[in-house]
């Protein structure tokens, strides 16, 4: 058992004023694997005026100090990376390989990268007369999900971290082990007080609070559509930053001369990469009508060579991350079978011999149309849609008839044609040609439409925390002409 019953307040662990309780449930086996304290609106209060109070001191700090700081918790968080591969997998059901190849890893590459940018990020340019200067936005509530629970925290801490700002950072309940060695992490780094603060709790309350609260300047979220809409709603009032990563349904675009089964067998591997459970995984394959039939042979093929399992079985596919999400996922494999949608492989149901757990079969449907809801809402869970076209204009219309447009993906002969194409696709990141390995650390992460807005990873993390003050004269006229 794990107990996640304190938050980190101004540099100290603090008994929460919140006297809710949560029970953390192992998806892998469905047994309680600890239990966290449940912040308050107080709770909130508390955080976000040490963070403000810390706020006018770190702000001031130079960009060395900053490097050094980060250099820190870069150490601290590879002692802890052992650590870290335990929790999230205790926490969320992770496959042991898949903490110790990506979960933790992704993380460590965003801190480094981030240390290398700030050591020449230009915060200040001349433009004529004016000085142009991007200063620290001020105090960030950070609000992270559950299904990459380090990556997308560390995406949003460490830039912030590196810009000079300070934060109150909610975690998803569901995901509080790897949250509180996140804290240790910034503790044993020696972040002053104030600048780094972590109070768990749900949205309604402690998400609620904080969007609203007016001593904070912005709020990051990466989250569903919905809370995303929500957290957009209780920040108007103080006309505060909204940064928004939310839902996807993305399209993977695979054309008359792709290499079909690289194509095909890539994007089944990475819609069933952490059990469905990321934003921007390819879950509608857009394939040509003449080769529906090869395509659904190779996605089948493939499907079946993925092991359903336990953490520590060597599977690819574990389990989903509790019992709401899998009976939502459930639901939406009925209503494919019930719109007509023709079930290649998977169903309703667990995998045989996996009675306990949150186990969902890995599931492809075929012939699908695009007015279905498995093509229109963002299911979350290993559930693939093949939807296939007859002109590669047909295939752009239905890759961009979505209201989400986070990433998309694009398989041709040649690059030429699938950046021809992949132009076409609204969407926030366009892979192109790409296998599972197709990660750029500084690229720009982030969507359009329904799917937020602000991009983050690289520098483009680094602006989201980040406001421009015009300094108008600093350079006579004279000398700028």
């Amino acid at each position: 058992m794990r107990d996640c019953v304190k938050f980190y307040i101004d540099g100290r662990w603090v008994e929460p004023v919140g006297t809710g309780k949560f029970e953390v449930i192992d998806p892998a086996t469905e047994r309680v694997a600890g239990q966290l304290r449940m912040g308050a609106a107080e709770d909130v209060n508390r955080a976000v005026t040490a963070a403000r109070r810390a706020f006018d001191t770190y702000s001031r700090t130079t960009r060395e100090q900053r490097v050094e700081l980060l250099q820190r918790v870069a150490a601290q968080f590879e002692a802890r990376k052992a650590d870290l591969q335990a929790a999230v997998t205790a926490e969320m059901g992770c496959p042991n390989w898949l903490a110790e190849q990506a979960q933790v890893p992704l993380p460590a590459t965003h801190i480094n990268v981030a240390i290398e940018l700030l050591k020449t990020y230009a915060f200040d340019h001349l433009s004529g007369i004016t000085m142009v200067s991007k200063k620290p936005i001020g105090v960030c509530a950070l609000i992270t999900p559950w299904n990459w629970p380090i990556s997308l925290a560390i995406t949003k801490i460490i830039p912030a971290l590196a810009v000079g700002c300070t934060m109150v950072w909610k975690p998803s309940e569901f995901a509080p082990f790897s949250a509180q060695i996140l804290a240790e992490i910034m503790e044993a780094a020696k972040v002053p007080p104030g600048v780094f603060n972590m109070i768990f709790g749900d949205g309604p309350t402690v998400g609620a609070a904080l969007s609203s609260h007016p001593e904070v300047d912005a709020v990051s979220i990466t989250g569903s559509t919905r809370a995303g809409v929500e957290v957009a709603r209780n920040a108007a009032a103080t006309v505060k930053r909204v940064h928004q990563e939310l839902g996807g349904k993305s399209p993977n675009v695979i054309l008359e001369d792709a290499d079909l089964e690289k194509a095909v067998a890539s994007g089944v591997r990475y819609m069933f990469l952490n059990s469905g459970q990321t934003c921007s995984v390819p879950s509608r394959m857009i394939v040509p009508r003449s080769k529906l039939e090869q395509v659904v042979a190779i996605a089948k093929a493939t499907a079946e060579t993925l092991q359903v399992g336990p953490p520590d079985s060597g599977a690819f596919v574990g389990p989903l991350v509790n019992a709401s999400q899998w009976n939502r996922v459930q639901q939406l494999i009925q209503k494919g079978i019930d719109e007509g949608a023709t079930l290649v492989v998977g169903g309703v149901g667990k995998p045989a011999g996996l009675a306990q757990g949150y186990y969902v079969k890995p599931t492809i449907f075929s012939d699908v149309t695009n007015d279905m809801t498995i093509a229109r809402e963002e299911i979350f869970g290993p559930v693939l849609a093949i939807e296939p076209y007859d002109s590669v204009d047909e295939a752009v219309r239905i890759a961009n008839d979505t209201p989400y447009g986070l990433a998309a993906y694009v398989h041709a002969g040649t690059l030429e044609k699938a950046r021809e194409v992949g132009s076409r696709i609204r969407a926030g990141q366009v892979c192109l040609n790409g296998d599972l390995d197709l990660l750029d650390p500084h690229s720009p992460f982030g969507g359009c439409k329904m799917s937020g807005n602000g991009r983050e990873w690289g520098a483009f993390g680094f602006e989201a925390f980040l406001e421009e003050t015009a300094y108008v004269g600093y350079q006579p006229a004279s000398a700028a002409s």
